[in-house]
């Protein structure tokens, strides 16, 4: 390998100006063995360039050739593949991984040793290591030794060193000029010792030479550190001057800035007092407003509304730090509180006096409204006091007390007034109810708080007039109902002291529009109530409600109604819409108390009533919730509908009830029962009210109810009817049910009318079979024995040869009917259907035509029997259907 490696630093690297310091034989891994040479070199020239060089050599002969070079500096990591055991493995991480075999593991060791020492010297560690034994790197270094890092010479890193072309120039010069430098080498050494020591004596006599010219350069330095000393001096000298001349700067600039932050708490301390006067500063006009301004003219509210703005915008200045503790701010600030006491006081007592003047002046006005169904009017009461709306913020703002105090003298001067008028105008709503019926002329005598609270009752469900039926509908249905129920024995329909039989439908139509105006008057009331609450006290009613109200809902056929009530517990106003529905409740308590005794009074009047009331009411409801749900009208309009519902209910309830303790009488035929007439007129008069109505939910719920009470009551009475047969009964009255039901068109009873046709066709059928009979006994029996024998299996043909049966006792049979005797019969029948049926629902013609049918269809099955079971034998009935026929419709002339 040695001569190999000289072989390798002759012919390549020496060329090239480099040298040869390791080198390996290695093959590439995984591939046929073609055995090349990795060599790590250094040039000869500064700077120092190290390389990893790949030899391989020439397959045409016996030199070598330089293939592929590597900068040391691009190899990133050497791995040896495994530091414990020996493996020739080893790959360099150049631009990419070249993997490599070496043909021993010693020579890969000694490669991998140099390139660390290389990595050491030239490129400070940049190289990593991986897979390589720490006792190889520690050998390769050894301990106190580090010239191969810091320097020295590089036969640290090789021993061998070779000498350079110039080295060798001069010794050829050299020995050439002493002949016998070769053939006598010890007489060579010699001269050249020789030659040594005559230049180590000159070198030394030049050095004591040398001597006399240092003592010169020495005293030449010693000059010059004099001349350092006084340089010094001077400098000494020069930097007391600028001490001087800088504490006097100093001085200067201190002053300066005393003088400067001077001006500045000048310019801050005339900008506070700037702000203090131009925001705490009242002016004497304003003062003079707040101390004796007119509360009651226009120019003069308007003069303290501005002076109290003023005033509020003084006392609520963002004073800054320090400003509280000035004694001037205090002062001024004892002297706004002072005359916002004062004004606030003198405002306060005037709106009482206020109000208390409104509360008389609209009371005399009560006499012109005593006769007439209307409630005074208070927007000019409203308009007066909306001046004083922005000075009401004001004392909101600045004395809350205060405008609680005027709050509550508000409610309670406001709502005695209220009762006032508002009990006055039921009085005279109730007057107008019952005035011209004898139940009214009772009502009229009653104590006014009795009579009150039913007026009240009556108002609130017949405010709803735009929903019902015309007049001239209302006057038909009752015109053709009166008639039919005054002959009746009893009404089912008697709701109280009165029946609903008795009065016209112009009593209704009064009670409706009463009903209807009393609402109408009601509900502006309270609007124009509401809306000038919110305005003159500041109350927003946009604002969420997060109140304490406890609500009470209460579910009614087609809605549900709140009913809202406060405990006994004071509770705490969350927003001010609260307050607002607080205010109108405790104004306008006796509202619904009033509603209720009205409603009271109109059913006491007329059952029926409460099918207006409920409309009516249902539409006011629904037109005050779209307006705003939680508003004290819909509330109160809300808990009176329940009540309106109630009695609605209770009015369907009666009827059903009153249709189970019905009784009949056993010595007349039945007819058309009372409940079932009643309940026409029922369906009638609420099918017009109820046209478009909202609540239409409640009337379909109530009719299911009474109908299907009619259904059994009837079918009740049917099974105790002793005087006329049970078909009869039915029969009419389901029939009457179906024509009432198909006249009406309700949806919701489709079902109900075609149960009701199917009973009465079942039942006419029944009745008509039952009555009807057999006609023509003998005949009938013969042919029952005839056809018992062809059931036996006896062919019809063949039935004429039976002794019971043949021809001859045919003929007898047959002549014992004559046309005569057949008419005879059927006359008798038709007495005893025209004795069973009422003239009301005249089904008699009915009746005898499905006697008639029933009748020929008999005929006809005879005669069949006769063609079959007799074939030729020429006997025949002695009458025809045509003389059936003309039987029917003389005896239903006659009669």
């Amino acid at each position: 390998m040695t001569a190999i490696k000289h072989a390798l630093q002759r012919d390549i690297f020496t060329p090239n100006d480099e040298r040869l310091l390791s080198i390996v034989n290695v093959c590439k891994a995984g591939k046929k063995k073609r055995n090349c040479f990795l060599c790590a070199t250094v040039t000869t020239e500064r700077p120092v360039q190290v390389n990893v060089v790949k030899v391989k050599k020439s397959d045409k002969g016996d030199f070598y050739k330089r293939q592929t070079a590597w900068a040391l500096r691009d190899l990133a990591v050497v791995d040896a593949k495994d530091a414990v055991k020996e493996n020739p493995e080893f790959d360099l991480h150049f631009d990419k991984v070249y993997k490599w075999v070496a043909s021993s593991t010693v020579e890969k060791n000694t490669f991998i040793s140099c390139i660390w020492k290389l990595n050491q010297r030239y490129l400070r560690k940049k190289i990593d290591f991986i897979n390589v034994s720490s006792q190889l790197l520690e050998e390769s270094v050894p301990s106190g030794e580090n010239q191969s890092v810091a320097g020295g010479d590089e036969e640290a890193v090789d021993e061998y060193q070779e000498l350079n072309a110039r080295e060798e120039q001069d010794i050829e010069i050299m020995m050439e000029g002493c002949e016998y430098a070769i053939s006598n080498a010890e007489a060579f050494a010699e001269k050249l010792s020789r030659e040594l020591q005559v230049l180590d004596g000159a070198n030394i006599q030049s050095i004591m030479a040398s001597e006399k010219q240092v003592n010169i350069l020495m005293k030449l330095l010693d000059e010059a550190l004099k001349e350092v000393d006084q340089i010094e001096l001077k400098l000494s000298s020069y930097e007391e001057m600028l001490q001087s001349v800088k504490e006097q700067m100093d001085q200067i600039s201190e002053s300066n800035h005393l003088i400067h932050l001077s001006n500045t708490n000048n310019v801050k301390l005339l900008s506070e007092i700037e702000f203090l006067v131009n925001h705490m500063d009242l002016a004497k006009g304003h003062i003079k407003a707040l101390q004796e301004g007119d509360l009651t003219s226009s120019r003069g509210i308007e003069a303290c509304t501005n002076a109290a703005d003023a005033l509020l915008q003084c006392m609520n200045v963002a004073l800054r730090p320090g400003h509280d503790m000035l004694h001037a701010v205090k002062q001024q600030q004892q002297r706004f509180s002072d005359l916002r006491e004062q004004f606030a006081r003198r405002l306060a007592s005037h709106l009482n006096s206020v109000f208390v003047q409104q509360g008389h002046d609209q009371s005399s006005t009560l006499a012109q409204h005593s006769v007439e169904l209307t409630l005074p009017n208070h927007h000019p009461f409203h308009r007066d006091l909306l001046r004083y709306a922005k000075l009401m913020e004001w004392l909101k703002n600045t004395d809350y007390g205060k405008y609680e105090g005027l709050t509550k003298n508000y409610m309670d001067y406001l709502s005695r007034l209220y009762e006032r008028e508002i009990k006055d105008f039921f009085e005279v709503a109730k007057i107008k109810m019952t005035g011209t019926t004898r139940e009214g002329k009772k009502f009229a005598t009653l104590p006014r708080k009795e009579s009150a609270v039913k007026q009240e009752t009556e108002s609130l469900h017949g405010s709803s007039g735009k929903l019902t039926g015309s007049t001239s509908s209302l006057n038909k249905l009752s015109v053709q109902s009166s008639g039919n129920r005054r002959s009746q024995s009893s009404s089912l329909l008697d709701m109280g002291n009165m029946s609903a039989s008795d009065l016209d439908v112009a009593d209704r139509t009064k009670f409706d529009k009463i009903f209807e105006q009393v609402l109408s008057e009601l509900e502006p009331l309270c609007l124009a109530e509401q809306d000038f609450i919110s305005k003159f006290f500041k109350l927003q009613q946009h604002q969420s409600i997060s109140g304490t109200t406890t609500n009470e809902a209460e579910e009614i056929d087609g809605g549900t109604s709140s009913r809202s009530y406060t405990s006994g517990v004071p509770q705490t106003i969350s927003s001010e819409k609260d307050m607002i529905r607080q205010m109108m409740t405790k104004i306008f308590r006796c509202i619904e108390p009033e509603l209720n005794n009205l409603i009271a009074l109109g059913d006491k009047i007329d059952s029926f009533n409460s099918l207006y009331m409920l409309v009516k009411m249902s539409h006011h409801v629904w037109t005050a919730q779209n307006v705003d749900p939680a508003s004290f009208l819909s509330t109160t309009l809300g808990n009176v509908l329940v009540t309106v519902k109630r009695n609605f209910d209770k009015c369907i309830s009666n009827q059903m009830k009153q249709m189970d303790e019905v009784k009949i009488s056993k010595k007349s035929k039945v007819g058309i029962l009372p409940f079932v007439a009643e309940f026409e007129e029922f369906a009638a008069l609420a099918e017009s009210i109820f046209k478009n109505a909202e609540r239409r939910g409640d009337l379909d719920k109530a009719y299911i109810k009474l109908i299907r009470a009619v259904f059994v009551s009837v079918e009740k009475v049917a099974n105790e009817s002793q005087k006329t047969p049970r078909d009869v009964v039915m029969m009419e009255n389901f029939h009457h049910i179906f024509a009432t039901l198909s006249r009406l068109k309700i949806s919701c009873l489709e079902a109900e009318k075609k149960e009701a046709k199917q009973k009465y066709t079942d039942h006419l059928q029944s009745y008509v079979i039952y009555s009807l009979g057999q006609p023509l006994e003998k005949l009938n029996h013969f042919f029952e024995g005839v056809e018992a024998r062809v059931a036996q299996g006896i062919r019809e043909e063949e039935v004429s040869y039976q002794l019971a049966f043949n021809k001859q006792e045919l003929r007898k049979v047959i002549k014992e009917y004559p046309g005569k005797e057949v008419k005879k019969g059927l006359d008798n029948l038709y007495k005893k259907v025209d004795k069973h049926l009422c003239e009301e629902e005249n089904l008699l013609q009915v009746v005898w035509h499905s006697m008639q049918d029933e009748f020929i269809r008999q005929y006809k099955h005879f005669e069949g029997l006769i063609a079959r079971c007799y074939p030729g034998s020429g006997i025949t009935m002695e009458f025809t259907i045509q003389d059936i026929l003309d039987y029917c419709s003389s005896i239903a002339q006659s009669h």
